[in-house]
C-alpha cells in the first residue's frame, strides 16, 4: 500500500507541473487561472482574474469556466498538492492543457506578484449564514460583500412587496427601504406575508420593518410611511440602488417610473390580477420604460381594481420572487435580466410566456424628444394593468 508522499509524487509525475512565473505568462496569453482552494482562503487574496471553483466542486463547475477541453488551464491551491490532484481530475474529463502551479500561491505571492485582497472580509457569523451564497461562483464572497452594500427601495409592502422584501433580506442585501402610506387590513393577510395578525392596524412599513428585523437583524430598514407623489419622489428614491415596483396603483407606477428614467435608476416591475401576473426590468438606458409598454391608463372605468376583482393569494408570491431574483441579478451584474422582456404568469395553466418590448423613440419620458422632464402627478384610481402595447412575442 502507497503512503500519502508516495501518491502524492505519483499524482505529480502524471502531470504537468509549471512555476508561478510560468503561471503568469500563462495568463497573459489567455490562460484560464483556477482557484481550487476553499472559501476562507479565497477571501484572505488570490491571483486577479483567477476563477474560484472549490477543489470539490471543479468537476461539476470547470465546463462553466473552460468548456473548451483544448483550451489552456492553470490550476492553483496554497502548496501545489490540492492544484496537482485537481490538474489529474481534468486530465481524466478529457481537458489536455492542464498545469498545476508548483508552490501555489504561497509562491505567487513570495514572487512579488500583484494579489487581490477584499477591503475588508466578511465577518464569522456572515459567513455562516451566507454560506450556500459563497459556494456559488457567480457570487462568492465578493458577490456577497456588493449585496451587503446594496441598497434597495420597495415601493408597496403588499402582495409583492412582501416576498420580494422576505427573501431580498435573507440573500443580505444591506439596507432596504420601504414605502407604504397603508396600515395592515385583516383582508391583506391572504396575500401579505410580511405581516401577521398582530399587525393589522399598524402602519404597514412598521409591521414590514418588523418582520424583516427579526429575519436578518444585519438589514438596515429604512421606513418611508408616506405616499409617493410629484413632490418627494426624488428625495425618496434617491439613496437606493435598485427600485422594486409593488404599487397597486397606476399614480404610483408611472410617477416611479418617469422618476427612474430620470434618475437612471433601474426598476424591477412587478403586476398582478387575479390568475395572472407580469414582471419586466426597465433599466434607463438599456432598454424600454414603463410608458414604452403602457404609454397611458386605460379609461378607470374599464380597470377593475383588486378589491373589486380579487387576486389568488399565492400568486403574489411567484411573481414578487421573480422580483427578488431580478434584483439580486442587477446588483450582483449576473446573468440576463428582463430588460427588453416581458414575462407573463397564468396560473391556471401554470404557463409563463415572454414578450419582447422596444423602447419607444417617441416615449414621453425616455424617447428621443422627451416632453416629460420632471415628475408629474397623475389622477387615477385602479389597480389593474392595461394590455401592453409595444410588447410581440
Amino acid at each position: 500500500m502507497s503512503t500519502i508522499r508516495e501518491l502524492i509524487q505519483s499524482v505529480k509525475a502524471g502531470i504537468r507541473e509549471i512555476s508561478a512565473a510560468q503561471a503568469r505568462e500563462a495568463q497573459a496569453r489567455g490562460a484560464v487561472v483556477v482557484d481550487v482552494r476553499e472559501a476562507d482562503e479565497w477571501a484572505q487574496g488570490r491571483v486577479p482574474g483567477a476563477v474560484f471553483i472549490p477543489r470539490g466542486f471543479l468537476e461539476l463547475r470547470i465546463e462553466d469556466k473552460a468548456e473548451d477541453k483544448s483550451a489552456e488551464v492553470v490550476l492553483y491551491c496554497a502548496g501545489g498538492t490540492r492544484s496537482a490532484f485537481a490538474a489529474r481530475a481534468l486530465a481524466e474529463l478529457g481537458y489536455t492543457r492542464v498545469s498545476s502551479v508548483v508552490g501555489g500561491f504561497g509562491k505567487w505571492k513570495e514572487a512579488g506578484y500583484p494579489i487581490d485582497v477584499p477591503a475588508r472580509g466578511l465577518s464569522a457569523q456572515q459567513q455562516q449564514r451566507y454560506s450556500r451564497h459563497l459556494l456559488v461562483p457567480e457570487i462568492g464572497e465578493v458577490g456577497q460583500q456588493k449585496l451587503l452594500d446594496a441598497k434597495v427601495l420597495l415601493v408597496g409592502a403588499g402582495g409583492l412587496g412582501s416576498p420580494a422584501g422576505l427573501y431580498l433580506a435573507a440573500a443580505g442585501v444591506g439596507t432596504i427601504g420601504i414605502v407604504d402610506s397603508d396600515v395592515v387590513d385583516v383582508s391583506n393577510l391572504q396575500r401579505q406575508v410580511l405581516h401577521t395578525d398582530a399587525s393589522v392596524g399598524k402602519p404597514k412599513t412598521e409591521s414590514a420593518a418588523a418582520t424583516i428585523r427579526a429575519l436578518n437583524p444585519e438589514v438596515r430598514v429604512i421606513t418611508h410611511s408616506l405616499r409617493l407623489d410629484a413632490s418627494n419622489v426624488l428625495d425618496v428614491i434617491g439613496p437606493y440602488d435598485v427600485i422594486v415596483d409593488g404599487c397597486d396603483n397606476f399614480p404610483t407606477k408611472y410617477l416611479v417610473n418617469d422618476a427612474a428614467v430620470l434618475t437612471k435608476k433601474p426598476v424591477v416591475y412587478g403586476s398582478i390580477f387575479r390568475f395572472e401576473g407580469q414582471a419586466s426590468v426597465f433599466k434607463p438606458g438599456d432598454g424600454p420604460c414603463y410608458r414604452c409598454l403602457f404609454p397611458e391608463p386605460p379609461p378607470s372605468e374599464l380597470a377593475p381594481s383588486c378589491d373589486e376583482a380579487g387576486v389568488l393569494g399565492v400568486l403574489p408570491g411567484t411573481i414578487g420572487l421573480i422580483q427578488a431574483t431580478e434584483t439580486l441579478k442587477l446588483l450582483l451584474g449576473a446573468g440576463r435580466p428582463l430588460v427588453g422582456r416581458l414575462q407573463t404568469y397564468d396560473a391556471l395553466d401554470a404557463s409563463y410566456r415572454e414578450f419582447r418590448v422596444r423602447r419607444d423613440k417617441g416615449c414621453a419620458v425616455c424617447g428621443d424628444a422627451p416632453t416629460i422632464t420632471k415628475p408629474e402627478d397623475l389622477e387615477w384610481s385602479c389597480h389593474f394593468e392595461p394590455r401592453p402595447v409595444a410588447a410581440s412575442a
